[in-house]
């Protein structure tokens, strides 16, 4: 039983130990595109150690797998020195294009608390900023006009869908927050991918 374990073992994994620089290239590609890119960086760092130290796609893969590895951590600096053909293009554009800069979630936050809308302008977003205000700020108005003539039930009525609102934009902000950070990072990435000629879009 073990022996034929054993060959079964051995047949399935004979493809792969045949498998040509382009054809491990396309699947560890495939496996980034469907964002594993961890796997993808070890799948190409296992392949160019495999590959003779003048093979083009040594370099290639080797580059490729330290930027998919910074890519899979979300970082902006490698985490091995960036060598060959493909890692110097890379080191220059990095030396000239910085990484974006995080938005600062906490004063988003609480701008959004503190005033509705301000957190989608100190983003930037000011169509959103303007529907925000629209939203909030006369259920505020309703609520303290209701309150100024001791409407009781309307006031409450009034208070909780004013806070509903509220709440639900600073919730907005934030997220959109966290969102532009992943969007301004992953076109910088991509940048710096094909900055360092490394041919297909993972």
């Amino acid at each position: 039983m073990v022996r034929w374990l054993l060959l079964a073992g051995l047949l399935l994994a004979a493809p792969t130990l045949e498998a040509t620089p382009q054809q491990v290239w396309r699947n560890a590609l495939q496996q980034a595109a469907a964002g594993r890119d961890a796997q993808a960086a070890e799948l190409l760092e296992g392949a160019a150690g495999a590959l003779a130290g003048d093979d083009p796609w040594r370099a290639r893969m080797d580059t490729a797998s330290i930027l998919l590895a910074m890519r899979a951590q979300r970082v902006t600096i490698p985490s091995r020195p960036l060598t060959g053909a493909h890692g110097i293009l890379a080191r220059r554009w990095l030396a000239h294009h910085p990484a974006p800069r995080p938005a600062n979630h906490w004063l988003v936050g609480t701008l959004a608390t503190l005033l509705p809308g301000a957190g989608h302008a100190r983003l930037g977003r000011w169509r959103d900023a303007l529907t925000v205000a629209v939203l909030v700020w006369p259920m505020i108005g309703l609520t303290l006009w209701a309150g100024h003539r001791r409407m009781g039930p309307v006031t409450l009525f009034f208070a909780m869908i004013t806070t509903w609102l509220w709440s639900g934009t600073v919730f907005s902000a934030l997220s959109l927050a966290h969102r532009g950070d992943f969007e301004q990072y992953q076109a910088w990435w991509r940048a710096l991918w094909h900055a360092a000629g490394l041919p297909g879009a993972p």
